[in-house]
């Protein structure tokens, strides 16, 4: 139980900047409170004492804000960081090292009695202030749920789901975009991965130079090979001799001629 309480205080003294000692996270942080009275809670559930479990639950709300069912699992190192209006289900799962803020919801969306109706999260997730996270699926280790986040489905390893309904963003995705909007001499730092649109749009138009440009590249090589080819050609005394090897471009007799 001590050794517990010490995990948990000194998770809360590294993630949170703003607490400064252990004295004041042990009397002064309700989401430390919250899991003590959960655990006794749990405790209450497992030996068949279900009302007094419930009870326990309760009180831990009254005084916290934070509500977590007794029969909800919780790992090791789990930080909720203010919590007030926290609300973790019944079958709900939180694996080691997870940050959960305040408004957070781990709930169901199935009445079925029996069946695993709220979400699991992986190791070191962290969720996002005000988010809902509804469902019994996983919630992949190390991924991020964003604020105001609701997610419907499964969001895998190191992703990060936002907007409402929740979209999956992956890191890959990202770094591939990054690097084409490097390459045409285009910076996409501080396209954030939020639901702006405008930061929507800039994707789409990075995502389509890209692919135009892989077309263009394409073109050039057929062209190149073509001319290669036709070099190699006897040329028509009907065609000028420097016809192939003609590097400019007349715009102006261009536009006449389509006129």
């Amino acid at each position: 139980m001590f050794q517990r309480l010490r995990e948990d205080i000194a998770c809360i003294l590294e993630r949170d900047p703003a607490a400064r000692s252990a004295w004041e996270v042990l009397t002064c942080y309700p989401g430390l409170h919250a899991l003590v009275l959960h655990r006794r809670a749990r405790w209450f559930r497992v030996n068949g004492m279900h009302w007094l479990a419930r009870f326990t639950s309760h009180v831990g709300r009254f005084l916290t804000g934070i509500e977590i069912h007794p029969g909800a699992t919780i790992g090791r190192r789990v930080f909720i960081d203010h919590g007030m209006g926290v609300v973790v289900g019944e079958t709900a799962e939180i694996g080691d090292d997870c940050t959960i803020y305040q408004g957070v919801t781990l709930g169901g969306t199935s009445l079925a009695k029996g069946a695993k109706r709220h979400p699991t999260l992986g190791r070191g997730v962290i969720v996002g202030a005000n988010s809902q996270v509804l469902g019994g699926f996983t919630v992949g280790d190390d991924a991020r749920v964003g604020s105001n986040a609701v997610v419907l489905k499964e969001v895998p390893p190191g992703a990060t789901a936002v907007g409402n309904p929740a979209r999956v963003l992956h890191k890959e995705t990202d770094a591939v975009r990054e690097a084409a909007a490097a390459k045409m001499g285009f910076s996409a730092y501080g396209i954030t991965q939020g639901d702006d649109p405008m930061a929507h749009a800039m994707k789409g138009l990075i995502d389509n130079a890209s692919g135009h440009e892989h077309q263009i590249a394409l073109l050039w090589q057929a062209i190149e090979t073509l001319s290669s080819r036709s070099r190699e050609l006897p040329t028509p005394d009907c065609v000028p001799h420097d016809a192939n090897t003609t590097e400019t471009f007349d715009a102006e007799r261009f536009n006449q001629l389509m006129k």
